[in-house]
């Protein structure tokens, strides 16, 4: 895990926050009942039930590590103080894809909040890289597996 700081909004921290305490405090009982009724079906050899609860209790632990590690390293973006003739992290863009001049808004966030369903990019993702900095009317260019996409950034809120 890197030690590099990791920057996220607020509500990405109270996100992070929130999973962390569920995993601590809900899931680690429903997985101990799981463990504890697989048991009671005797011969753990080949108990099918007793290893899946064992391996999703070694995931949830695995994430447990990864969040605590995660919030050790985590800076808050104060989105109040965020300038709107550059891009930051916490800034929503519009751009332009050129190629097929289609609208799309995105908000530029931290790698644990990124989700594309939602519009929220990763500033470590290639388009964040390549928005971090930028100002309105900027040509931004990204390597992209099917080839260089071009967006014009429109703005900034």
């Amino acid at each position: 895990m890197s030690s590099e700081e990791l920057m996220v909004t607020r509500e990405g921290l109270e996100a992070m926050e929130q999973e962390l305490e569920e995993l601590k405090t809900v899931k680690r009982k429903e997985l101990a009942e799981r463990i504890k009724l697989a048991i009671s079906y005797g011969d753990l050899k080949e108990n099918s039930e007793y290893h899946s609860a064992k391996n999703d209790q070694a995931f949830m632990e695995t994430r447990i590590l990864t969040l605590t590690n995660m919030l050790k390293r985590t800076r808050v973006v104060d989105t109040s103080q965020l300038r709107s003739d550059i891009v930051q992290v916490g800034s929503s863009v519009v751009l332009n894809d050129i190629e097929f001049s289609e609208r799309i808004t995105y908000r530029v966030v931290g790698p644990s909040e990124a989700d594309v369903q939602e519009n929220k990019i990763s500033y470590e993702s290639p388009l964040g890289k390549a928005l971090l900095g930028q100002k309105v009317g900027s040509t931004i260019k990204v390597d992209a597996p099917a080839g260089q996409i071009e967006y014009e950034l429109l703005e900034i809120k």
